[in-house]
């Protein structure tokens, strides 16, 4: 089969690779016919480096036909159509039976303390071939996997492979008071689905931040008050114009959906790209132990919050030695959540709206759509923003 395959920093090449087979009685395989390209792909692309290897099959953002499945699953047949969320989670543990199958005792990633395992997110979830491929091998298919009805274009469920929930997670989090104020830092795909799912739950008031023009005018046309970076030459001007609008309290609530490629933070960058050039497996020890990440919009969340408000953080951090204002968080009261969305915890929240009537307009996210052996140039497009790219899906 073709699948994209890791090959070094800012590097993915189309390669034929074997194809899945089943290895375990709970797995199935899975004809891929959209997948989707996620900013946390990115990160691989060049932050998280040091945890990749040559050959590695990316993406975790796949949707397609059940071909094959195992004699223990028993939920799914051959032709079913299917989204396959980007955790591997059994369904049956504490942990899954708690909410959280994002941190699955089945599929945790021990031997790197973390939590289950991801497809196609390097070793530290575990190492598990992604879904940008023509075929995917779905471990705990017996629980992942969520059936979805024929008839409406991919656009319109892939989504719940990880956009969606996590978006959800994003608001949920934030416990955003009805007719309240939520600010959202970071208008990409994850964001500007967040801002959209607040208006719909009822948010009195969503503010979006981000310094790409494309974004802004998506998120603006959407009802967001948008802010745009370059307006303001110092963080202290942003805060002071979001506050005035909020009685000088401040959002109730602020949702961090950039992470750990936040600009602002020259010295986070070079750390990040010296970690790159490093032999492997010293640059992966360095960024387990001492990483740093460009925590700009983490402080600039502080910074806006109101007294008593929450922060929710969705974007994906990966240091291990990052400063965090505490002693402000600490005075204001900050309520902060985060973490890997629990994907199936929200499905049957999000399904209902995704009708014909698509409230959330899931089936016009997407900007790009591109064959999967054009991935490099896929790659590079969202990497640069270029061409007005917010959201691209490849089909095999």
């Amino acid at each position: 089969m073709r699948a994209v395959t890791w090959q070094g920093r800012r590097e993915v090449s189309v390669e034929t690779v074997p194809d899945p087979i089943i290895k375990e009685p709970t797995d199935a395989i899975v004809r891929i016919t959209t997948t989707g390209l996620c900013g946390s792909d990115l990160h691989l692309y060049e932050v998280l480096t040091p945890f990749m290897t040559p050959g590695d099959i990316l993406g975790h953002e796949p949707m397609g036909i059940v071909e094959e499945t195992g004699p223990e699953v028993t939920n799914l047949s051959p032709g079913d159509r299917v989204v396959v969320p980007f955790q591997i989670a059994c369904g049956n543990c504490w942990m899954c039976h708690s909410g959280l199958p994002s941190q699955c005792e089945t599929t945790q990633v021990v031997e790197r303390n973390m939590g289950a395992e991801i497809f196609g997110y390097s070793k530290l979830y575990g190492s598990v071939p992604g879904g940008q491929a023509e075929y995917l091998r779905v471990p705990q298919a017996q629980y992942g996997p969520i059936k979805v009805p024929e008839g409406p274009p991919d656009d319109r469920f892939l989504y719940l492979s990880d956009v969606l929930p996590s978006a959800w997670q994003a608001v949920e989090y934030a416990a955003v008071p009805q007719d309240g104020t939520v600010a959202v830092l970071g208008l990409g795909p994850i964001g500007g689905m967040a801002c959209r799912i607040a208006t719909v739950q009822g948010a009195g008031r969503v503010i979006g931040v981000d310094l790409v023009p494309e974004r802004l005018r998506r998120a603006r046309a959407d009802g967001v008050e948008v802010f745009d970076l370059h307006d303001f030459g110092r963080q202290e001007d942003l805060v002071e114009a979001i506050v005035s609008l909020t009685d000088g309290r401040g959002p109730d609530a602020v949702i961090d959906a950039v992470g750990t490629e936040a600009h602002g933070s020259p010295l986070g960058r070079t750390a990040q790209r010296a970690a790159g050039f490093l032999p492997r497996d010293w640059a992966a020890r360095l960024t387990a132990k001492a990483g740093v990440d460009r925590l700009a919009a983490l402080r600039l969340g502080v910074a806006l919050v109101r007294r008593g408000g929450t922060i929710s953080l969705s974007g994906v951090y990966g240091g291990n030695a990052d400063l965090l204002p505490l002693m402000t968080m600490f005075d204001k009261q900050i309520q902060l959540r985060m973490g890997q969305a629990n994907v199936r915890r929200w499905v049957d929240h999000i399904l209902p709206l995704l009708t014909d009537e698509d409230p959330l307009d899931v089936d016009g996210f997407a900007t790009h759509r591109m064959p999967l052996d054009e991935a490099p140039r896929a790659y590079e497009l969202f990497q640069h923003k270029e061409d007005g790219a917010i959201k691209v899906l490849m089909r095999p």
